[in-house]
């Protein structure tokens, strides 16, 4: 199969021009023989390509194509490769692109938290090459990072789970949302309505959480069993002490009182994050953990396993995010990003027409 030396993609060339993404032509890392090639035939729009692009979360190495929400077709497999995936086969990338695979964090399927971890566009190989993401022609990754799609699943919804749903997915699986458990969901957007979706999967009992009533029919009629809106007037006291686990997808953390979320929890209870707003973050005093002994933490995409299990439950359960499709190009791109940042989408872009575009 031929393909070329260079991949075209659709690259943000300033944070001043982030809505302005143009065509661009780049030379890929050198092919490394445990390395996947992927012709991309779809890929989401996250909230983190808007961050990064924006500058809203520090430097960015400008030209950039964003994009880690990939699926594609595999075009070259490396001598060395050991995962199975042959040429033809449609799989998907997520939001990282290596880890070194030795460490004790990679060995404990923590391969997240790897001090080597480097994330799928914008970071730089060795030889000073910058990974780029999926607004492209093709893609280049380590085959670790490469999963293979179950057919059950349609492109264009599967690709936003590849981080949206993989970041809701890990902290629900790994911290016990399962049947008998009460779970809250903060935020009903793009990574929280798979909060919703994936926490029912699981078996829990799941409550969304949002400022206002405005999304509570949309709640409901993705499977939550119950709603509350935190602008109506004390809240929180009906629910103090019921929930095992919150799982916080906001994105922002303006007039957002922790301690009303944290007197939710049950004892022991857990309050993660996964939301990353822009400036400082949560002020919080041990005081308002004390009464219920409340652990306050943080979590980080998904490894390997967790996505290849979250694959499978998907298929099984006939899972089908709330997806919205723009065609690939610079104004597709410009568009799903801007629109994107005004919060005007329910709830996952997925950017398709990738053989109109790059022939």
């Amino acid at each position: 199969m031929v393909y070329p030396d260079t991949f075209e993609g659709f690259a943000v060339q300033s944070a001043e021009t982030w809505t302005q993404p143009k065509r661009t032509e780049y030379t890929p890392r050198p092919f490394e023989d445990t390395d996947i090639d992927i012709k991309v035939i779809a890929c989401g729009v996250c909230g983190s390509d808007v961050h990064t692009v924006t500058g809203g979360w520090g430097a960015c190495p400008y030209p950039l194509v964003v994009g880690h929400e990939i699926v594609g077709h595999v075009v070259r497999v490396g001598s060395k490769a050991t995962t199975g995936l042959k040429v033809g086969d449609r799989v998907g990338v997520g939001a990282q692109a290596f880890a070194c695979l030795q460490c004790q964090q990679c060995k404990n399927d923590n391969e997240i938290y790897c001090k080597h971890q480097l994330d799928t566009y914008g970071a730089t190989f060795p030889g000073g090459f910058v990974s780029q993401g999926g607004y492209a022609s093709h893609v280049r990754v380590h085959e670790y990072f490469v999963f293979p799609i179950p057919d059950a699943l349609d492109t264009k919804l599967v690709a936003p789970m590849l981080c949206a749903g993989a970041t809701a997915f890990s902290p629900l699986y790994r911290n016990g949302a399962a049947p008998g458990k009460k779970v809250g969901i903060v935020g009903i957007g793009g990574i929280g309505h798979f909060g919703i979706l994936f926490g029912k999967a699981l078996g829990a009992e799941v409550w969304a959480i949002s400022r206002s009533n405005a999304k509570k029919e949309d709640a409901l009629n993705l499977g939550a069993d119950g709603y509350i809106a935190t602008q109506e007037k004390d809240w929180a006291a009906p629910h103090a002490m019921t929930f095992d686990l919150i799982v916080n997808c906001a994105n922002s953390s303006k007039n957002f009182n922790l301690d009303d979320y944290l007197s939710l929890l049950d004892v022991n209870g857990k309050f993660i994050n996964v939301g990353l707003p822009e400036g400082d973050g949560f002020q919080i005093h041990p005081f308002k953990m004390m009464g219920n002994a409340a652990v306050f933490g943080f979590s980080h995409i998904a490894s390997r396993k967790e996505i290849l299990y979250m694959l499978k439950l998907a298929a099984e359960k006939g899972i089908k995010p709330w997806i919205e499709t723009v065609p690939v190009g610079e104004e597709g791109c410009g568009t799903a990003l801007k629109r994107c940042h005004d919060n005007d989408v329910k709830y996952r872009f997925t950017l398709v027409d990738y053989e109109k575009a790059f022939n």
